[in-house]
């Protein structure tokens, strides 16, 4: 069945990763700004700014799964295998930049092990939570 682009289903997977990130950034934003901010006092420009630029992270993580794919190695259009190839991808990064950032941090000893184990967890009941929802 084709869908808003015709023949060209992984674009609209691609799309959907990248407007799903844009949507989550925005959503983070808001709550950051709306949440903790206005009950304080309003935020001007330069704090919206900041807390926009803090949040983007959210957008760049949609974009790995993105770019795997709309240029991965899963033959012709199709869907489901696109999605198990963003899912892994994302996964993947999830596990990275938690170990990433508990170095970053200056985490000791095992931790950034531990929240690499954390993270691998809770993206396999992702994978999980998938498989079982479609079958």
């Amino acid at each position: 069945m084709p869908g808003t682009f015709g023949t060209f289903p992984r674009l609209e997977l691609v799309l959907l990763l990248l407007l799903t990130g844009a949507v989550f950034w925005s959503a983070h934003a808001h709550a950051h700004l709306f949440g903790a901010r206005l009950a304080q006092r309003p935020p001007d420009l330069a704090v919206v700014r900041r807390v926009c630029r803090e949040e983007w992270t959210i957008v760049r993580a949609a974009v790995p799964p993105a770019v795997a794919v709309g240029v991965g190695p899963v033959p012709g259009p199709d869907v489901q295998g696109g999605q198990w190839l963003a899912l892994s991808v994302a996964v993947t990064g999830q596990v990275g930049w938690s170990v990433a950032a508990t170095r970053q941090a200056g985490a000791p000893g095992r931790l950034p092990v531990l929240s690499a184990l954390v993270n691998l967890v809770l993206g396999l009941v992702i994978l999980a939570s998938k498989l079982w929802l479609t079958h």
